[in-house]
């Protein structure tokens, strides 16, 4: 089974519906829920979350959905080690090293993203949510 790490913009593509991008999303959870794929994310990417939910609808809306998500999606530990490695890469974006590194770090197949630009340096499998799902149906 995959291990997947999912960026920021691919859960709140989900849980806020941001089409056009809802429709690849839910089939990325969709795959989580029926034991196809293992997802991961940082708790950086949780703290984001809640923070962009809680300003697009309000801070209940942002919590209830937070304890929707920690039921498919697995917290990657984050340690200083990750943290020194982000502040040493070359990285323009401080956030999407410690992502990149948390992935690294905690051994995971691939990160999912809709920036794939922003990870270019990657020794992990980039895809978008929609090439990924087009590679898993194409190995089913």
């Amino acid at each position: 089974m995959n291990k997947i790490f999912l960026d920021t913009d691919i859960i709140i593509d989900l849980l806020a519906e941001r089409n056009p991008f809802y429709q690849a999303a839910a089939e990325l959870f969709s795959l989580a829920e029926e034991g196809r794929v293992r997802c991961f994310t940082s708790p950086i990417a949780v703290a984001n979350i809640y923070y962009i939910l809680a300003r697009l609808k309000n801070e209940n809306f942002a919590r209830r959905n937070i304890v929707k998500l920690k039921t498919l999606v697995s917290i990657a530990s984050v340690n200083e080690k990750i943290v020194d490695l982000a502040l040493e890469s070359s990285f323009k974006d401080f956030e999407d090293a410690l992502q990149y590194y948390t992935a690294l770090s905690n051994k995971l197949d691939a990160i999912i993203t809709r920036n794939k630009k922003d990870y270019l340096k990657s020794k992990i499998s980039l895809w978008t949510a929609e090439e990924y799902l087009k590679v898993v149906k194409l190995s089913s």
